[in-house]
């Protein structure tokens, strides 16, 4: 395009025709404020702030028997759901607190304590087998140390009447 057939183009001026572009000029983005105004703070009320975490609930073994109870005494259709709802459970908990009943009342459905475990028999009789060879090494020492000790008494006792005699 040559100097002059721009020139010809703006002087057409089209820009200011209507209708000859396919989308209508844009000034600002829609979502953007306008320059002049202050942006307005009002919270999205989508966004809900975020608690601190959630504690796990922890059931007793009284409460697990009370609920069991209720569930089992439950007899109209969907009243099961209303105690879970209630409760705020789901019917897989229902299943695990019975299948423990089943096993043993108190020894099923009281707390198992969590986290790190005490040592186990395996690493408890590994260790016991290190101490009782170091214990054996130990006493093999001691023994030979006594012999020394015995040894240098009595060549001390062999040099010490010499020694005497030699002062005098």
């Amino acid at each position: 395009m040559s100097l002059s057939s721009t020139n010809s183009v703006v002087e057409s001026g089209w820009r200011e025709r209507v209708g000859e572009r396919s989308e209508p000029v844009r000034e600002r983005q829609v979502d953007s404020p306008a320059p002049h105004q202050a942006e307005p703070a009002l919270p999205d009320p989508q966004v809900v702030p975020k608690a601190e975490k959630a504690k796990r609930r922890r059931f007793s073994a009284r409460e697990k028997r009370r609920i069991l109870a209720a569930v089992d005494q439950a007899s109209e259709p969907g009243e099961i759901g209303r105690i879970l709802r209630r409760e705020g459970i789901y019917y897989s908990m229902l299943s695990k607190w019975r299948r423990q009943r089943a096993e043993g009342i108190e020894l099923g459905l009281s707390q198992k304590a969590r986290g790190l475990k005490g040592p186990s028999v395996k690493t408890l009789q590994e260790e016991n087998r290190k101490l009782q060879r170091q214990k054996a090494r130990l006493e093999e020492e001691l023994r030979r140390a006594r012999i020394i000790i015995e040894f240098q008494k009595k060549a001390a006792a062999l040099f010490e009447p010499t020694t005497a005699n030699e002062e005098s």
